[in-house]
């Protein structure tokens, strides 16, 4: 197991390489010049040139991306233009509240789709598992911008339940002001894992060890408990595992709006006022927790199914 680890973690190598490729030009041919915007209008010729030889923006494109290259390998991923500090101090600082909102929408979304994808399979064809699949399928469209206001008004300035955004000192106080951003992810989340887990559900109460628990004298019960759910969670995993990146770099929007200081808002921020050493360096640690967020999905899986193997 180790050694399939230090493989897969040696591949992600050229991986990242090309990730930082492919991001560093896409920002050369962005629109705007980072000096005007710090500098404003009424800077002249030369202490825009001054400016942008000082940031190292003078220099050939191939020269940029090996300061940077240098910089992603150091761990400084270089320094803000605007906020003088190192790019890895912000992200240092901003990243626990995106981590929190990571792990608080996907205990969300785990603790909303079991019960409801279990309570739709038992009672498939029913009504009861038609208006499950249409609530969730409502879920999956509503865009989480849209989801983020209709909380807003509903819960926080309606019955005045939770803040409208911000976070608070302490733990405590961060799991109830992260509550409403963290929904919004959550629920659709939770849309996905329940339909996934449905249908597995349903397949795995066809299979022939199901039948032989039943003749074996099992009660419904343990059967569901102990052959049914343990077996249609493993197909679960992948969708989790996809899902969690995709709620990294997701949660750009809703922490925006919540005004959460997270890697979100600074990317937005970051973008708006052509921060570029802030761009790529966000560009390149979403990838690199992206990738391990998929390494870690691929050793659960193979540890909850011995059937598979990591190759």
């Amino acid at each position: 197991m180790f050694q399939v680890i230090l493989k897969r973690l040696l591949m992600l190598v050229p991986v990242l390489i090309g990730i930082t490729l492919i991001g560093f030009l896409l920002l050369q041919v962005m629109p705007g010049d980072p000096a005007s915007r710090a500098m404003g209008t009424r800077a002249s010729p030369e202490e825009l040139e001054a400016m942008r030889r000082l940031w190292g923006l003078d220099q050939p494109v191939w020269v940029q991306y090996l300061y940077f290259l240098r910089d992603c390998v150091t761990g400084s991923f270089g320094v803000s233009i605007f906020h003088k500090l190192p790019v890895i101090d912000l992200v240092a600082a901003r990243l626990p509240f995106t981590l929190g909102i990571v792990l608080y929408s996907t205990l969300i979304a785990l603790l909303v789709a079991l019960p409801f994808a279990i309570m739709a399979a038992l009672n498939r064809g029913n009504p009861v598992d038609s208006a499950i699949r249409q609530v969730f399928v409502v879920l999956i469209a509503m865009p989480p911008f849209w989801l983020c206001y209709v909380l807003i008004l509903w819960l926080a300035l309606g019955l005045g339940w939770f803040p409208t955004g911000g976070v608070g000192d302490g733990f405590a106080a961060n799991v109830y002001r992260l509550f409403l951003p963290s929904l919004v992810v959550g629920l659709s989340t939770a849309a996905l894992i329940q339909q996934s887990l449905r249908s597995a559900l349903i397949d795995t109460m066809k299979a022939d060890y199901v039948d032989t628990a039943r003749a074996k004298g099992l009660n419904g019960r343990a059967v569901f408990l102990r052959h049914i759910l343990p077996n249609s969670l493993i197909s679960t995993i992948s969708i989790i595992g996809v899902r969690v990146s995709w709620i990294i770099g997701g949660t750009v929007v809703v922490e925006k709006i919540f005004s959460v200081p997270g890697l979100g808002s600074l990317l937005i921020d970051a973008i708006v006022s052509r921060d570029l050493p802030v761009i790529r360096g966000l560009t390149v640690f979403f990838a690199i927790m992206v990738v391990i967020v998929n390494l870690i999905t691929d050793i659960c899986y193979a540890l909850a199914d011995p059937r598979v193997r990591l190759e």
